[in-house]
């Protein structure tokens, strides 16, 4: 068996919203410089193609930019900025809404970025929560779990297979090639989001590399998951220590009332135990402006050391 990965640490990075100024949203790569700088592994990227009105159907607590007119920067495409600026950093998308794509689009584009940034990147998915999203882009709200795992299932075959043959209700291709090929072996990192369904375990144990738990979720029940995510990867024959495991450092006030880093980062011993190795911050609890970003990553860079 191999030995179980490293801790690391992801920051989300705000390619949405009004963090930035208007008309300065390009200054999104200068933070993934200061990242890597750092040292910090890897930073994440959310994913909206288009927004709706009904934000209520958001199912984790209160959409947090609600009003229309909201920018969302496209992942793969900031992804492909920042690894032209950086060479260490990791990339990984939070959450990449994979039924919006089309299969044979998405394997090119995501082995485009692998070879380009040199083996940085991995995708976190999911199916996505709003109806209207899903209507704009012209694609059935209904089975987009389903076409989901298709959608991977024919990235993967696409990714490792020349020339690759697939046939499944909603993807179909015969002696299909798709080169390059991505730089890591087997493909780039798949990892799902979400409840620990038997369909979510099913589909981490066929199709992915590791698991993203929902908002919120504590570390016994993290750990509960870690379990029996383990078990069905040795009864599948895969190496249960190449599971990876996601967890959120969620931001604790301070005694000034104010998110403290410090406090946060107490809660990493307790992720680690759950089987947690990578550990996940949102720049967003802890800055409030561009200004504010440097100083945040030099002195999250310097506490991580304690705990790597």
């Amino acid at each position: 068996m191999s030995p179980a990965p490293p801790l690391s640490f992801t920051v989300n990075l705000p390619s949405f919203g009004p963090f930035f100024p208007k008309g300065e949203l390009h200054r999104v790569v200068d933070l993934a410089r200061m990242a890597e700088a750092s040292g910090i592994d890897s930073v994440n990227l959310p994913d909206h193609v288009v927004m709706g009105p009904n934000t209520h159907s958001y199912r984790w607590g209160s959409f947090p930019f609600p009003e229309p007119g909201v920018p969302w920067l496209e992942p793969l495409t900031v992804i492909a900025a920042m690894s032209a600026v950086t060479s260490r950093l990791r990339f990984l998308t939070w959450i990449l809404i994979v039924p919006l794509r089309t299969p044979a689009v998405l394997a090119k584009t995501v082995a485009t970025l692998d070879v380009l940034s040199r083996g940085r990147l991995d995708l976190g998915v999911g199916i996505g929560w709003q109806r209207e999203e899903f209507d704009a882009a012209a694609v059935p709200f209904e089975g987009r779990g389903k076409r989901m795992e298709e959608i991977l299932a024919a990235c993967r075959e696409l990714w490792t297979r020349e020339p690759a043959d697939f046939r499944s209700d909603t993807v179909s291709f015969e002696r299909i090639d798709c080169s390059p090929k991505p730089v890591q072996p087997g493909g780039v990192p798949i990892w799902f989001s979400g409840t620990l369904t038997e369909r979510t375990l099913d589909r981490i144990v066929r199709l992915g590399d590791g698991w993203i738990p929902i908002m919120g979720e504590s570390a016994p029940g993290i750990a509960d998951g870690v379990a029996r995510l383990r078990e069905r990867f040795k009864a599948a024959g895969r190496d249960p220590a190449r599971l990876r495991v996601a967890g959120p450092a969620d931001p604790v006030r301070g005694a000034d009332g104010k998110p403290s880093l410090a406090k946060s980062l107490e809660r990493i011993p307790s992720l680690r135990e759950a089987g947690v190795d990578l550990v996940h911050l949102s720049l967003l609890a802890f800055c409030r402006s561009p200004e504010e970003a440097p100083a945040f990553f030099q002195d999250l860079g310097r506490r991580l050391e304690e705990y790597r």
